[in-house]
């Protein structure tokens, strides 16, 4: 992702009672399957040339989309808005089986970039509802990953939105019951949904395995060990990234003076670093590290020249490309078409 504009010094250093610095979560930002989605529009500009079409945002953050518009990328709502027979490329949220049937009916070249952790969710949906299950999934209503796990089984999933949803849920049998969550929620609010769940049915069953993204927790855990000795968090990422605005709440909850979300550097105000003395920085998992960097950079113009290191997890997970991007148009596979570790 390049690099913005910056204008230098917009950020005064205004003395404060003891020493500056920055205390940097990690890890922060890009997850594997963030940086799969991306990279699998870029690849598909390459393989196919521009323009190529994409559902949705491809990830939850405005630089990355503007970024890719500029390379030729054409961000629909819907799938009847691509021409027949284009390219187009389903985001890492995932979609409903009725959209890609409605793709496949405009003889669309689908290129499918959901994250394989939400693709998990949706078979366990798939199975759970073959086996007569009624679904309890954790979620925000009309996010895009809800939409798409509830369009795999919607005669069997009921969403729950919240712990306060609880007290008023009911279901056809309380004997028959499983949760699953979309990947990008708080732990702890999760948790304490899945408590309020079982205290009304005990019999509600667990899903194989957290449906919370490894990285979604990592992100939470960092900024959770850095909150409490923050005077102020910021957290870089967009308004509809789910994970990003969790990020904000968590800081607050544990113990952050003060927290904001921004998309940009630019965004930061001379009055939030008041009496600051211990700035906490991280990202969204759709954040590329760029932005995190400009931040970085303006800080240290406000005299937040030190910056500390807070790393909690190491993440080395790559996933593999769509199978459509594995190879370039001269048949070569890509370095990393079937994904695995980094060291």
């Amino acid at each position: 992702m390049p690099r913005m504009r910056r204008q230098a010094g917009r950020l005064k250093d205004v003395p404060v009672d003891g020493e500056k610095k920055v205390l940097l979560a990690a890890p922060r930002g890009y997850c594997a399957g963030v940086d799969r989605a991306v990279v699998a529009v870029e690849k598909a500009l390459d393989r196919f040339g521009a323009p190529v079409y994409v559902r949705k945002q491809i990830v939850h953050n405005v630089h990355v989309v503007r970024t890719l518009e500029k390379m030729g990328a054409i961000f629909v709502d819907e799938v009847d808005e691509v021409p027949e027979g284009a390219n187009v490329v389903f985001s890492a949220h995932g979609v409903s089986p009725a959209v890609v049937q409605a793709a496949d009916d405009r003889g669309l070249h689908a290129i499918d970039a959901t994250c394989p952790l939400v693709t998990k969710v949706h078979r366990e949906a798939v199975r759970f509802a073959k086996q007569d299950m009624e679904i309890l999934l954790i979620g925000h209503t009309g996010h895009e990953e809800v939409e798409g796990t509830s369009g795999e089984a919607p005669d069997h999933i009921t969403i729950v939105n919240s712990p306060d949803d609880v007290d008023s849920l009911e279901v056809k049998d309380p004997e028959r019951l499983v949760w699953l969550s979309q990947t990008t929620l708080s732990v702890d609010e999760t948790m304490e949904t899945v408590r309020r769940l079982r205290e009304k049915f005990p019999k509600l069953q667990d899903p194989p395995s957290d449906d919370i993204c490894y990285a979604t927790q990592n992100r939470q855990v960092a900024i959770k060990k850095i909150a409490p000795n923050a005077d102020l968090v910021i957290v870089v990422g967009s308004s509809n990234s789910s994970n990003s605005v969790r990020l904000k709440e968590v800081a607050l909850e544990y113990g952050a003076k003060a927290a904001y979300r921004v998309d940009f550097a630019s965004e930061v105000k001379q009055e939030w670093l008041d009496g600051v003395r211990t700035v906490g920085v991280t990202s969204g998992a759709s954040v590329p590290e760029v932005l995190v960097q400009e931040l970085l950079d303006d800080l240290a113009d406000a005299g937040y020249a030190d910056v500390q290191a807070t790393v909690t997890a190491e993440e080395d997970l790559v996933f593999s490309l769509p199978k459509e991007l594995r190879q370039d148009a001269n048949g070569k596979r890509d370095a990393r078409a079937l994904g695995g570790r980094v060291r």
